[in-house]
């Protein structure tokens, strides 16, 4: 096979010389490190990392770095509600605030007894609907405490039904109109 470049000018490299392994060191890397060229020359005194040499290091904070811990977020879409899981958890919701509505009237009206608002309401009912013959209306014995019991107790049962019914009733619309319109969007943040 010819070469067809022509005379080729002789390179000065390592065609003609030694080998790096096997050069004589230098008087300025007897047994030193191999430091390669500068691609730039180093300026008078010299730098170090583009300071001065000498000069103390002083750390300066970023301009765009952050003071505070950052918080993970996340945002997530309620796409469905189980009817079933919300039957019962607004079962069990009715039924504490039925509870709680038939307490809270038993203390209304024991501290509401022990004012005497009923003595005193009640004979002011009695003066104006009664006569000569009879006594007129009896507030006390109307409103007494079972029977005020009864019908709190009545009103809860009529609650826990409807909230009830009213909560399923209401997760099968959502569900329906999370169809078409994609749900609920939340963003969760985690608390540090």
């Amino acid at each position: 096979m010819t070469d067809t470049r022509g005379p080729q000018p002789q390179y000065e490299g390592y065609a003609t010389g030694p080998l790096p392994g096997e050069r004589e060191p230098t008087s300025g890397q007897a047994g030193g490190p191999y430091h390669p060229p500068q691609a730039y020359p180093s300026p008078a005194g010299g730098t170090q990392g583009g300071r001065p040499q000498g000069a103390q290091a002083t750390r300066r904070p970023r301009t765009g770095a952050r003071t505070t811990p950052r918080t993970r977020k996340a945002r997530l879409r309620v796409a469905k509600a189980d009817p079933w899981s919300v039957m019962k958890v607004s079962f069990l919701l009715s039924i504490a605030l039925g509870i709680c509505t038939v307490v809270a009237a038993a203390v209304l009206w024991m501290v509401m007894d022990a004012m005497g608002v009923f003595t005193t309401v009640g004979g002011t009912i009695s003066e104006a609907t009664g006569s000569n013959e009879s006594n007129g209306f009896d507030l006390q014995s109307f409103l007494s405490l079972p029977r005020v019991l009864v019908f709190t107790s009545v009103i809860a049962v009529i609650d826990v039904v409807l909230a009830t019914a009213l909560a399923t009733l209401g997760a099968f619309i959502y569900n329906l109109s999370a169809g078409f319109v994609g749900g609920v969007e939340l963003t969760l943040a985690e608390d540090e």
